[in-house]
């Protein structure tokens, strides 16, 4: 009975034992995890500390919590959670600053230190924000952001502001729900007295193929007439790799720069071949906004395709969208092209009804199959006049002076460029085998081959040179200073803050260059320019309105050390001109006598 008596005592003190170890085991496992501190200091750029910052802390699953700075400039959160935290400092009129503590930043005593200095911002981007779906009244709710440095909701009158930015590059996202996002650059040149303004137009649905009526608006323009593709050089050398630059316009889907042309492609990745047949939406295509005249109402693309038979011709088309309608949509000028040859062929599209409008002209390639359909339309010329055009022939017309194959109506019809600075200064380098990327990157720049129109009517160009663009004569007993040799022409609007012109330039070895300005008006008068000054090593008139020169100076590494010839337009003011930039062979067998273009601009 005795040992029974033990056992049961022994057994009611070990289950004692074993109640308080448990116990012990479960206040352990409630004990909180380390806590720590955030602590810093926020300065101006000087270093002097700035009062009344607000300073955030936010994590994930942690609430967010904030404090004021004193007069010291200093802040500090107590008792937080040694986890990855958000710290954000923003004032009235600072740039607002965002930055990341994470557990490895703590010290041994859980201290973590995030000093901070804010940059003085008064710049603000403005605008307001319109609903495609609602006849473009103000769109409420909608969320606009550049990210850390600031974010703002439209209220009902669609007004929004970002305030305390500095005067810099932003990219603007617009999100609403429901809505499609758009996104927007800012750049420096965009703020005026320290303001940006930009509206939007959301909720459209789109136009063109990945494109909105507010994309559309931003579309970039086709001021000339022609637009040539290609590296073949068949009617050299208007045809040749060098100087046909169709290849920096705006392509959308899938096109390649070719021998042959610029190639429109369906698109036919694996994931691609379960898109469905459509003969409405353009595949991939090629667009711009254009004014549609009387002397350019006709389009004629000069063509031909790669994997296309009679039996599967690659159908095609041009759209036009006029964003002035009520109701803007992609019209169809008249019905589905096809083209099934290796062959190039000229067809023509009747924009007529445009006439007097300014209208988006888009042309593309349709997907007429579903599965493996791999198509080519090649794109050779882009052309527009007021009659068909063919072969490798010029624009058709009166020449405003003879020999320069730049017609009347190709002046009347040359839309004023909007750009008033160009540079000559090719920021990748190329040769014909290795071009487009630096073709590309011309639209980047404001490049003058891009954005002025190249006619080769003797000699190519140098593309690529380290000093700019070059043009220039053949090595040839024949004298003439009344044709060029190569010329570039552009139309302005001239008036007061347009009405000086600037070319800095140089050339080569011990020879003369030969180069004038000529200035076109619409009525066909024609005006050979005198330059007001220049400071060129040597420089001098001479035949027909011709200037040659000798200036050996400048580089991409050394651009005060170009030659500037300024001419005075104000004799313009108030007209469309176009000027024309050409170099000519003044001297017999005199070599290739160049002109380096290192930029031109209008003030």
């Amino acid at each position: 009975m005795r040992k029974k008596l033990q056992a049961i005592f022994y057994i009611a003190l070990l289950g004692a034992f074993l109640v308080s170890f448990t116990s012990c085991i479960n206040e352990d496992d409630t004990i909180a995890e380390p806590r720590g501190t955030i602590t810093g200091t926020v300065t101006d750029g000087e270093g002097q500390p700035i009062s009344d910052v607000n300073v955030s802390l936010s994590g994930i699953g942690e609430e967010e919590v904030s404090v004021t700075t004193g007069s010291d400039g200093k802040y500090i959160f107590e008792d937080v959670t040694l986890k990855t935290r958000a710290v954000k400092f923003s004032k009235t009129g600072w740039l607002a600053v965002s930055l990341t503590v994470n557990p490895e930043k703590y010290n041994s005593e859980n201290i973590a230190t995030a000093d901070v200095s804010l940059v003085f911002a008064s710049a603000k981007i403005t605008g307001t924000i319109k609903d495609g779906r609602n006849g473009d009244a103000p769109l409420e709710g909608v969320t606009v952001s550049v990210g850390v440095a600031g974010t703002a909701t439209t209220g009902n009158d669609g007004a929004f502001t970002l305030e305390n930015l500095i005067v810099d590059e932003y990219i603007v996202t617009f999100s609403k729900t429901n809505y499609e996002t758009i996104t927007k650059t800012i750049s420096e040149s965009d703020f005026v007295d320290g303001i940006a303004a930009l509206d939007i137009t959301m909720g459209s649905s789109e136009i063109l193929r990945g494109l909105t009526y507010a994309d559309l608006l931003t579309a970039e323009k086709w001021y000339y007439n022609e637009y040539r593709g290609g590296r073949n050089a068949d009617a050299y050398p208007h045809w040749d790799w060098a100087c046909n630059y169709m290849s920096t316009l705006d392509f959308r889907g899938a096109w390649q720069e070719q021998n042959e042309g610029s190639t429109l492609q369906i698109r036919n990745n694996d994931a691609d071949r379960s898109n469905p047949a459509d003969l409405n939406v353009f595949d991939s295509y090629v667009y711009g906004s254009k004014l549609i005249t009387e002397d350019n109402k006709i389009l004629s693309l000069r063509v031909s395709t790669h994997n296309a038979d009679e039996a599967n011709p690659a159908y095609f088309g041009v759209q036009v969208v006029d964003l002035s309608a009520a109701q803007p949509t992609a019209v169809k000028i008249g019905e589905n092209r096809t083209y099934a040859s290796g062959s190039y062929g000229d067809v023509e599209f009747d924009l007529s009804e445009y006439v007097g409008k300014e209208v988006i002209v888009a042309v593309g390639i349709y997907r007429q199959a579903t599965g493996d359909y791999w198509k080519q339309l090649v794109l050779r010329a882009i052309r527009f006049a007021d009659r068909k055009v063919e072969n490798w022939d010029w624009l058709p017309g009166t020449e405003v002076i003879e020999g320069w194959k730049l017609t009347q109506e190709t002046v009347r019809s040359t839309m004023p460029h909007t750009k008033m600075s160009f540079t000559g200064i090719s920021p990748v380098g190329g040769n014909r085998d290795n071009y487009v990327d630096a073709y590309r990157a011309w639209r980047g720049v404001d490049h003058v081959a891009a954005n002025w129109f190249f006619a080769p009517l003797r000699k190519d160009p140098e593309v690529f040179p380290s000093e700019g663009y070059l043009i220039k004569t053949r090595n040839t007993p024949d004298v003439d200073t009344k044709v060029p040799e190569a010329y570039l022409y552009s139309k302005f609007s001239i008036n007061a803050g347009s009405n000086q012109l600037t070319l800095s330039t140089r050339n080569f070895g011990d020879n003369l260059t030969y180069f004038k300005i000529t200035a076109i008006e619409d009525d066909g008068t024609v005006t050979h320019l005198d330059p007001s000054t220049n400071t060129a090593d040597e420089a001098s008139a001479a035949e027909d309105g011709c200037w040659k020169f000798k200036h050996g100076d400048g580089g991409a590494g050394n651009p005060e050390g170009y030659a500037s010839f300024v001419y005075d337009l104000s004799q313009f003011n108030g007209k469309d001109v176009t000027l024309a930039l050409g170099v000519y062979n003044g001297e017999a067998n005199s070599g290739e006598n160049k002109l380096v273009i290192h930029s031109i601009d209008l003030k």
